[in-house]
């Protein structure tokens, strides 16, 4: 669903509906970076749960807007057993929240920049090396 959609329908976008957005984001990447990716499994959460929150030391659930699950590619071997599928999570009332705050970009370019910063942590890369890459 389009920005215009949401504001058509006079309803915030559902999950489904940042799913959908998620999904045609991650289509737009080049081929060869989706391909690099490989079987990241995406799920969309109106929050992180408290557990992940408290992991983390997050007071605010609105201040954590994905986050990824897993083992990165840097850290993993042939040898080792057949690691736990990579998860990336995407919360869709911090997302919203930060998308209204904001006003310059649409929803769908956030939601392309959390997923592009998740996959950079599913590829081994830490936060400032993303914003490294991002600045570029």
């Amino acid at each position: 669903m389009s920005e215009a959609q949401g504001q058509a329908f006079g309803r915030a976008p559902s999950l489904d509906d940042l799913a959908a957005m998620a999904e045609a984001a991650f289509q737009a990447l080049p081929e060869g970076f989706r391909k690099l990716t490989g079987q990241v499994l995406f799920r969309v959460d109106d929050f992180a749960g408290d557990e992940v929150l408290d992991e983390l030391g997050i007071e605010d659930a609105f201040e954590l807007t994905g986050l990824y699950q897993g083992l990165d590619l840097t850290h993993r071997s042939v040898f080792d057993p057949a690691p736990q599928p990579s998860m990336i999570f995407l919360y869709r009332r911090p997302i919203l929240d930060e998308w209204a705050a904001n006003g310059e970009i649409t929803l769908e370019e956030l939601v392309s920049h959390v997923l592009v910063h998740e996959i950079g942590h599913h590829f081994g890369l830490s936060d400032a090396q993303i914003e490294a890459v991002e600045a570029e």
